[in-house]
């Protein structure tokens, strides 16, 4: 396999707080193939958007820091550029579609002005050629009447066009990698659907590499071809989708796909299964795995000490005593 388009080592991020600082990152390893999606999964605060965020440079500051790591980008460290170059990265070679797009969206502007200043500021193209390459990129992500409806403003659009007006802004430059944090969030499954086709042929098409942010285990099982499983701000478990989903190692990761909807029949008056317990606090991170606590197979050394990774032949990891022992 080439060598990832886009990989982080090592990352860690601490956010400032009235408690005490708390470690949102500890650690994280991830790697993105040019043409591959990457499902980053697991529960809400689990440090999935702040990952993505980080790799943008986006961490507002304060409270938050990029404390250690690296985010390679063929072979430069995002992290250590001066601002003005990483502003020549973000948005053009690397890409992001946020969760809110009515959040992300000015409403003082038409949708055309704003994926145009985008391609006028990164590639230097007039106001007009501008319009035109916006007409065609609302015409690609399936906007009806793009040369109309470029001269209106986010809130004429409906919550899944908004979204391809995102998609759209985020592509217009033909970035290497594209970052798709929660991107259906709050549309109904119908344009969910849509949305996740959209993303599958444009990548088929460019051969952009995407980080698919998500707690949807089937949107993982359809979209993506390796997977991240994070809890507490640490990877826990990684591999290709195939595996992780058919064989999972780490117990937080059998814990999601049994708590999926649509694993299993549920009888009337049946509850979902559910990990039980609470994601522990990151102010006080303790010597173990945080996962102990609410481990079934949690043994005295999982709270003494953090587990190191152990790599399979079929190029999975996992952070997890019960593999390290048997490796």
């Amino acid at each position: 396999m080439t060598a990832p388009v886009l990989q982080v080592r090592g990352l860690t991020v601490e956010f400032a707080t009235r408690r005490g600082v708390a470690r949102v990152l500890d650690d994280v390893a991830l790697e993105i193939h040019r043409g591959q999606t990457l499902g980053v999964v697991g529960e809400s605060g689990c440090g999935k958007s702040v990952t993505a965020l980080a790799v943008m440079r986006l961490i507002a500051s304060p409270p938050g820091r990029i404390v250690g790591g690296e985010v390679l980008f063929d072979g430069r460290d995002l992290l250590a550029l001066p601002e003005r170059e990483m502003r020549r990265v973000r948005g053009n070679r690397v890409s992001m579609i946020f969760q809110e797009p009515m959040t992300s969206l000015n409403p003082a502007y038409t949708v055309g002005d704003q994926i145009g200043e985008t391609l006028r500021l990164h590639e230097g193209l007039s106001r007009r050629a501008a319009l035109e390459r916006t007409v065609a990129m609302l015409d690609a992500v399936g906007i009806p009447a793009p040369a109309q409806r470029v001269h209106e403003y986010p809130h004429q659009f409906s919550g899944g066009m908004r979204q391809r007006v995102m998609i759209a802004m985020a592509l217009a430059c033909k970035p290497d990698v594209l970052i798709a944090d929660e991107p259906t969030t709050a549309l109904d499954v119908t344009v969910q659907a849509q949305i996740f086709d959209l993303i599958s042929e444009l990548r088929e098409r460019t051969g952009t590499a995407v980080m698919l942010i998500t707690h949807d285990m089937g949107a993982v099982a359809e979209m993506c071809d390796a997977v991240a499983v994070m809890y507490a701000g640490r990877v826990v478990e990684t591999g290709p989708v195939r595996s992780i989903l058919g064989d999972p190692l780490h117990p937080y990761t059998r814990g999601l796909i049994a708590c999926a909807p649509g694993r299993r029949t549920v009888a009337p008056g049946q509850m979902l299964e559910e990990i039980p317990g609470t994601v522990p606090s990151l102010l006080e991170r303790g010597a173990g795995c945080l996962f102990a606590d609410r481990c079934p197979q949690a043994q005295v050394r999982c709270r003494e000490a953090l587990p190191p990774p152990t790599v399979l032949p079929d190029g999975r990891a996992v952070q997890c005593w019960l593999h390290a022992e048997a490796a």
